[in-house]
């Protein structure tokens, strides 16, 4: 395993200076609890810190970001209603992190995927690597000072309609790789955000606004999760951040 991740690395390394040669130069705490899904790694296709913009920076790299046209379309259709009881709410509802494969759990692959130079252990533990938290701008090197926060809170999603949910969607919802749902930031924001919505809680670094709007607004949308008016009125608010 050990060699076949060096022989990978030095295929990357190669392609990243054969690219430099043809272009110009521009630019949650951990709580491993596998819950053994067998799928294929998310970031086998790319190397971490892949998807152009600051190296290292999440927004480069989080999947499923929609224009902000098509947020704001999602964000109109949305089902505006009181936030629901926390009755019965516990994170174990919510099974994370799942198991990804090559030894690899959920909050592994996110660490690859917004890094940059990350390199792994024979555990699939990030044992060096550079992150840009995006919420703060805060650069980091040791992936222990890095939560992986959820877009969308377990708890706000408990509130807003997961909590009729079976445990298998709350599974796919807590580990969602394919939407703009998991990312890489520092303990300190994410603990700062709790399970707050964009209406008590907005990113310390304002350029983010647009980016976080629209990734909390198609997350809520493609799982059906209802928004208060509060939480709209703010994420329209941050939508007209955004630049054409």
């Amino acid at each position: 395993m050990a060699g076949r991740r060096a022989w990978w690395g030095r295929g990357w390394a190669l392609a990243a200076v054969l690219a430099v040669a043809g272009c110009s130069a521009v630019e949650e705490a951990a709580s491993p609890s596998p819950a053994g899904d067998g799928k294929p790694p998310a970031s086998a296709s790319a190397p971490a810190g892949a998807g152009g913009g600051r190296a290292g920076d999440a927004a480069t790299t989080l999947p499923g970001v929609p224009s902000t046209e098509q947020a704001r379309r999602e964000l109109a259709g949305l089902r505006v209603a009181a936030q629901g009881s926390m009755a019965g709410y516990s994170r174990a509802r919510f099974p994370h992190w799942a198991e990804q494969g090559e030894s690899c759990n959920t909050r592994e692959r996110v660490l690859e995927r917004d890094g940059t130079n990350v390199r792994r252990d024979e555990e699939c533990r990030a044992v060096s690597g550079r992150w840009v938290s995006v919420y703060d701008d805060e650069a980091f090197t040791d992936a222990s000072d890095l939560d992986i926060d959820h877009t969308v809170p377990l708890a706000n999603a408990w509130r807003s309609g997961a909590d009729s949910w079976t445990q298998d969607k709350r599974r796919e919802f807590a580990n969602d790789l394919t939407r703009p749902q998991l990312l890489a930031v520092s303990a300190a924001s994410n603990r700062s955000k709790g399970d707050q919505g964009p209406e008590a809680w907005q990113p310390p670094a304002k350029t983010y606004w647009c980016t976080y709007a629209r990734s909390w607004t198609t997350v809520k949308a493609a799982y059906d999760l209802t928004v208060t008016k509060a939480e709209r009125d703010m994420l329209t608010e941050m939508l007209d951040t955004c630049t054409p």
